[in-house]
């Protein structure tokens, strides 16, 4: 047998390095595939991923416009931002715009592959938006805010300076009604919403929330009075309505409001000066907020304020929730101070002055069935009297100014209301039937201001 020499190996070589070498050209074109995506990702987003996006919105919600400026991708930080976002109606009865977007912590690789979004890909998920603008065409109002974020891992919801006001001034917005209306504007500087369960309200529609914070809220209502009510417009809900009104679960375990302030105005002349009067250093803590629940069910509400710079004014409300139409019972107290502060109302609204007078003490208790509300009154004043005044200069002089000041003071108004030694004093009725136009705030004040008023004898 011929002798053969071990192999060498020498003849496998080429194929080895023709191995070798088509892993470096898989490698390169790997690395500069990744070099490709870190260098123009912002490219490939807005070439491949914008149109995308667009489409399947357009095609899902063919009432609504969506329009997106550029977009960038940071890998590393898997974050996607927006340098703009806009969005209206069709119908143009709303639009909207926003600053700049980012979106991070979404399973991005995850939903690629599967085809499907989880609730798990968004487990981690955060976004943020700025310079947030929504325009209401049918309230004729705008939403403003300087920056929403929210939160996933840490089931929160943040809201900085969020402001809503007309479209226009005063004029513009109550001249688009021939009928009553009311003007809001207001300013939170912080809303905090904490315990939200996120996933939960995207997979089934639930909406709960362990507290919501509001801080040093302002808000500033006016009623134009020189116009009629709507006498064909729909009855106003009752908060129990609202709530049983949403289709979608509500829960929110707690309302705090912290430091807010109300100013409330009627004008009874287009231009003229309007009646006022202000809530301060609001305190408010309401629980129980469902809109689903048993017959016991009862939203509660426990509440503190400066009424008019001059006493502290304190309630407690109880409403239940599957009850329909109105029903509710609360009860309040008012502290000492001197009657003169509400002038700013009663000079424009009753062309009335309080001259003197101080309140001791209110205790009021008030139970509303059906809009129907009965109850007492329990005022503790001293040394009241009234003026009646010019309408327009405000004085108290002139002959009918001073004959109807003079009767009021002597035959209408109790001047006094105390104790006597038995303790016994007199009480006031309240005695309201709520009527078409009655909002839940006009329900609450006028029920309470009948037993006011037969009180003081008004």
């Amino acid at each position: 047998m011929p002798y053969e020499p071990p192999p060498t190996g020498r003849r496998k070589r080429p194929a080895f390095k023709r191995a070798l070498y088509a892993g470096y050209i898989v490698g390169t074109m790997v690395l500069l595939c990744v070099l490709a995506v870190l260098l123009f990702q912002d490219t490939l987003v807005n070439r491949f991923i914008k149109p995308r996006i667009t489409k399947a919105f357009a095609d899902a919600y063919p009432a609504y416009s969506l329009r997106i400026a550029d977009m960038n991708y940071n890998i590393l930080k898997n974050r996607l931002g927006f340098d703009s976002v806009a969005l209206s109606a069709v119908d143009g009865t709303f639009s909207s715009t926003m600053g700049r977007v980012s979106v991070s912590g979404i399973g991005w690789l995850h939903m690629i592959w599967s085809g499907t979004a989880k609730s798990r890909d968004f487990a981690d998920a955060m976004a943020e938006s700025q310079d947030a603008v929504l325009n209401l065409s049918q309230s004729h109002s705008t939403l403003h805010f300087e920056r929403l974020h929210v939160s996933v891992p840490d089931s929160e919801i943040v809201i900085d300076s969020m402001k809503f006001h007309p479209s226009g001034d005063d004029e513009q917005f109550f001249g688009e009604s021939k009928s009553r209306s009311t003007r809001f504007r207001a300013h939170v500087p912080m809303v905090r919403v904490r315990g939200i369960a996120c996933l939960k309200m995207l997979e089934e529609k639930v909406y709960s929330a362990r507290s919501v914070a509001i801080r040093d809220a302002s808000i500033d209502v006016l009623v134009n009075k020189d116009k009629p009510n709507n006498r064909e417009a729909a009855s106003p809900l009752m908060l129990n309505e609202m709530l049983t009104s949403v289709k979608e679960t509500l829960r929110i375990d707690s309302l705090i409001i912290l430091d807010g302030r109300v100013k409330y105005s009627e004008r009874f002349e287009v231009g003229a000066k309007p009646a006022w009067i202000t809530f301060d250093h609001i305190r408010m803590v309401t629980v129980g907020i469902v809109n689903r629940g048993t017959r016991g069910a009862a939203l509660y509400v426990q509440a503190q304020w400066n009424l008019a710079n001059a006493g502290t004014m304190k309630l407690l409300m109880s409403i239940p929730i599957v009850s329909p139409g109105c029903s509710l019972q609360y009860t309040g107290s008012l502290s000492a101070m001197n009657l003169s502060a509400f002038n700013s109302f009663l000079e424009v609204s009753d062309r009335m002055r309080i001259k003197t007078g101080v309140l001791e003490s209110v205790s009021f208790d008030v139970n509303i069935v059906s809009g129907r509300a009965s109850g007492t009154v329990r005022g503790i004043y001293k040394d009241l009297s009234i003026a009646a005044i010019d309408k327009y200069t405000r004085s108290e002089k002139g002959f009918s100014n001073g004959v109807a000041s003079w009767i009021a003071n002597t035959f209408k108004i109790n001047r006094n209301n105390i104790p006597d030694k038995s303790g016994s004093i007199r009480l006031g009725k309240v005695n309201y039937r709520r009527t078409q136009e009655d909002s839940f705030v006009n329900v609450v004040w006028f029920s309470l201001r009948t037993g006011v008023q037969d009180v003081g004898g008004f």
